[in-house]
């Protein structure tokens, strides 16, 4: 098999297999993703037998949008075409529940809840990326269990082998841009106006983004995007989400934690992302190099090339 061959129409290979249980999916996922995803790794064959340092795809979509999935297949394929390819999540580098509590006491208690800009360790994040470009040993990737609201201990962490060849990056806010301060003073929700008044909160997670993110945003080559059609989709497919984790813990025979959200708590979880959402969702779609449009079902609708 080669990358030019659409192998993934070939439902009896291990990997896929794997891939399907383990995203709990359809076999027709596996036909659509020959045809809109792997283009996006033949469009890269060269760089990635070629580059002296990891290609890295960077993935862009908001909660629910399919975005892991769509690591974790390119990671899959790669790996079964003889490419050492891992997936991280900017999640997998969120503080840790201690840290975002103390940030909440020193600075906003807005800042305890997971997920905005200035919530991520990005300096852990920058020493994975650079350790996962060297030649030879090992690197240790961070994970994040959301269903306790921390990051896992390090004997969890997983463990790649050296050289790699791909890294998919993939995470709601990832390069996304930094706002005008003028545009933070009125409120996009009711939830601003009520939590962040003086938009403290705001002007926090503004700066954060304007420093050691765009940093960060620079180590990726390559941009996907799976654009949501707007942000009022996101609140169902967050809650989609939120019911696979719930069956998944089940299925384990595990209690559920008291972190596992209510429809109500995760309509306000969602309310800390929407400013920046809705802004990258204008903002980033001309600067990626492959934009897959939604539906409001998650369907792919339409795919551009804005960037050559």
């Amino acid at each position: 098999m080669t990358l030019e061959e659409n192998n993934s129409t070939l439902p009896n290979a291990s990997w896929q297999i794997d891939f399907l249980e383990r995203n709990a999916l359809e076999v027709d996922y596996l036909t659509k993703a020959a045809q809109l995803f792997d283009p996006i790794l033949h469009s890269q064959k060269v760089n990635l037998t070629r580059l002296k340092k990891p290609l890295v795809i960077g993935i862009n979509g908001t909660q629910g949008s399919g975005k892991s999935t769509l690591a974790d297949y390119l990671k899959s394929y790669a790996c079964a075409e003889g490419l050492s390819a891992v997936s991280i999540s900017l999640d997998d580098f969120y503080l840790t529940r201690e840290e975002r509590f103390q940030l909440s006491r020193d600075t906003h208690p807005l800042l305890a809840t997971r997920g905005v800009p200035g919530t991520h360790d990005i300096a852990l994040a920058m020493n994975t990326l650079n350790r996962l470009s060297q030649k030879t040993g090992t690197a240790t990737i961070p994970r994040f269990d959301k269903s306790r609201d921390d990051r896992y201990s390090k004997e969890h962490w997983e463990i790649a082998q050296l050289p790699v060849q791909l890294i998919l990056l993939e995470g709601w806010c990832l390069g996304a841009k930094p706002q005008p301060d003028d545009s933070l003073k009125v409120p996009v929700n009711q939830f601003e106006a009520n939590h962040d008044a003086n938009q403290a909160w705001r002007e926090y997670v503004n700066k954060a983004l304007a420093k050691n993110y765009q940093s960060l945003f620079e180590k990726v080559d390559q941009w996907v995007m799976l654009r949501a059609p707007s942000f009022d989709a996101v609140y169902k497919w967050r809650l989609h989400q939120e019911e696979k984790l719930i069956k998944k813990i089940l299925t384990q025979g595990k209690p559920l934690p008291p972190e596992i959200m209510q429809p109500n708590e995760i309509k306000r979880f969602i309310e800390h992302y929407q400013r920046i959402t809705e802004t990258t969702l204008i903002d980033l779609p001309k600067r990626v190099h492959h934009l897959y449009h939604l539906d409001e079902l998650r369907e792919i609708t339409s795919y551009e090339t804005p960037v050559a």
